[in-house]
């Protein structure tokens, strides 16, 4: 299980880059030490694979089009596939969280199989099942949890790894399976606002250093002005504008992170315009001037 404490895209979007991930054998384990990324957060993004997790230490907050849930050391859960979220550590010191992401053809088997059409595709597909969020107070989420954190650790040295762990995963799915039957659906509605707030934040990150106009982002994923600012709003909490200039300081704590770029390099390279105006809301984002920032995490042990 390698750590981690950054995040990859694949180019010109927000659909994470899992590294060593095969068709071969599509899984990953993860474990994410939160507090050693940049703004101690993971910003807006989604991937194709299904994500199981498990708090090691730490609180962690995920947020999707939805809102927001919490999770304590010692909770977990799954993150369906396809699903836009982000996360942010909460808590002081240590935040680890452990995760398997993986894609759900490891369990159903061949497609179109029985297993696939009874217990996979039914979750997979379901709306309402962004997250499906593991408590220890509740006795059954419990003994899920216990499993869980069981789950991870196999060695992936060990004689038979990928069979244990696949059949880790099939019994831990099961269970799973056993609480999204019990969920209430309340009658939701696919969220089509889901695949609009994608096309138009992969825009945005392609563009992101050129100015951007509310009426060109509406036209990259065909819609109105108005309808763009619905779905940011629904999906996103926020205007337009906001994400913009939210990615943009984002894009420019990591350059100031991962570079010795010259702060009006850095400005224009994020779109935020002179050298002044980048101090000036950068320090209102971060709560400490550029030069402050990059001292503090070219400085610091990652």
């Amino acid at each position: 299980m390698k750590s981690v404490h950054e995040i990859r895209f694949h180019a010109g979007s927000k659909e994470e880059l899992l590294p060593d991930y095969s068709g071969e054998f599509p899984y990953i384990a993860s474990r994410a030490e939160l507090h050693k990324y940049i703004e101690h957060a993971v910003p807006w993004h989604w991937h194709k694979a299904v994500e199981l997790f498990y708090m090691e230490s730490g609180t962690l907050e995920y947020h999707t089009p939805k809102g927001k849930a919490v999770f304590p050391a010692g909770s977990g859960g799954m993150v369906n596939a396809n699903v836009l979220h982000m996360t942010r550590a909460t808590a002081p010191g240590e935040t680890i969280q452990l995760l398997h992401i993986f894609d759900a053809s490891l369990i159903a088997g061949g497609q179109g199989s029985r297993i696939e059409r009874k217990y996979v595709a039914p979750v997979v597909t379901a709306s309402q099942a962004d997250i499906i969020p593991l408590f220890p107070e509740n006795r059954a989420h419990e003994r899920i949890l216990k499993r869980l954190a069981e789950s991870f650790r196999l060695s992936d040295s060990g004689f038979g790894y990928e069979l244990k762990l696949r059949e880790a995963l099939s019994e831990i799915w099961l269970m799973l399976f056993e609480e999204f039957c019990l969920m209430d659906e309340k009658g939701e509605k696919q969220n089509r606002g889901n695949d609009k707030i994608k096309q138009m934040m992969i825009y945005i990150h392609e563009h992101f250093s050129e100015k951007i106009s509310v009426s060109e982002l509406a036209a990259s994923a065909y819609l109105s002005e108005r309808e763009c600012f619905r779905v940011f709003r629904d999906c996103l909490h926020m205007t337009p504008n906001e994400y913009i200039k939210s990615y943009r300081l984002q894009a420019a704590c990591r350059m100031l992170a991962e570079s010795r770029e010259p702060l009006t390099a850095v400005s224009h390279a994020c779109g935020l315009g002179s050298s002044s105006y980048f101090g000036k809301v950068f320090r209102e984002y971060a709560q400490v001037t550029p030069l402050e920032y990059r001292k503090m995490w070219q400085d610091s042990d990652r």
